[in-house]
């Protein structure tokens, strides 16, 4: 599967996040104006030069966007124990032909499942619950954007089951949920599906209340990231004023759990902990 950025969406991520205008990263990389506007607009690749001067003057790591870029790095892909037993089902929706994932995280034993993002597929989600006689013991939502918890009503209207989102991304909701089964997450709360626990770890920067959901399975690691990270990238960061955030929850949250860490993404292929600290160019 390909990367979900491209060279110029990397840059002008990093350029709107610091707040520089074209001029003064044209002046900074000594490039002409024209050539950088070229670059952001996907017009053209850069050549390795223009690489290695933009990553200076966006504060970029040059060699991971070397590998993405002339290299044509892709992250290996998912270990087969990811959807071993039912683990975990990836669920594919779509808005406005942006393909967009939600998951579900079950435990066969128990038939107990927790849903991370809806997908924007809550279709989907039913009748793979039903299909494998689930049953729905939470929506886990990495933040408020419609792409991820679009479909909450179809869902809750069939499991009534407590909806966990940050407080900051309430107001992100196109559709609110009941009160009583809304559940503002703690950083570091923990939440149970049958014999197993997953961790909420707090990562603004994509949006104020962003979350991450970690789980340790007898000794393998995995993480449903949201748009906090993506495979050699980055979601955008809204506001952009969240950008040094952003940066923290990468770099200080993500990036330290352990190498071997799967990371689900919300958009775009999985990754792990230790091919982002060698590839992503923010890390």
């Amino acid at each position: 599967m390909s990367l979900e950025d491209d060279f110029c969406d990397i840059i002008k991520k990093s350029r709107h996040g610091q707040s520089l205008s074209l001029a003064t990263v044209a002046q900074e990389s000594h490039l002409p104006q024209n050539d950088l506007e070229a670059l952001e607009k996907g017009a053209r690749l850069p050549n390795i030069d223009e690489v290695n001067t933009l990553s200076q003057a966006l504060h970029l790591r040059p060699q991971p966007l070397t590998h993405i870029v002339i290299d044509g790095w892709t992250p290996k892909a998912a270990p087969s124990w990811i959807a071993q037993d039912g683990l975990v089902t990836t669920i594919l929706g779509d808005i406005g032909g942006y393909e967009v994932k939600g998951y579900l995280l079950s435990d066969l034993i128990t038939r107990e499942s927790l849903m991370i993002d809806t997908g924007y597929n809550a279709k989907q989600m039913l009748e793979t619950l039903q299909v494998h006689q689930l049953n729905l013991k939470g929506v886990c939502l990495t933040h408020g954007h419609t792409d991820h918890a679009g479909g909450l009503d179809e869902i809750l209207e069939r499991w009534p089951v407590p909806v966990y989102l940050g407080k900051e991304d309430v107001d992100l909701l196109a559709w609110t949920p009941p009160q009583h089964l809304l559940t503002f997450l703690q950083n570091r709360q923990k939440i149970s599906i049958g014999s197993r626990t997953l961790e909420c770890l707090a990562t603004p920067g994509h949006t104020p209340g962003g979350f991450c959901f970690h789980l340790n399975n007898n000794g393998q690691s995995l993480c449903f990231v949201g748009d906090t990270l993506f495979a050699g990238s980055v979601g955008r960061s809204n506001p952009f004023t969240l950008y040094p955030n952003h940066l923290h929850s990468v770099r200080n949250i993500v990036l330290t759990l352990k190498n071997n860490t799967v990371l689900l993404p919300g958009h775009g292929p999985s990754t792990t902990v230790q091919e982002e600290q060698n590839h992503n160019p923010f890390a």
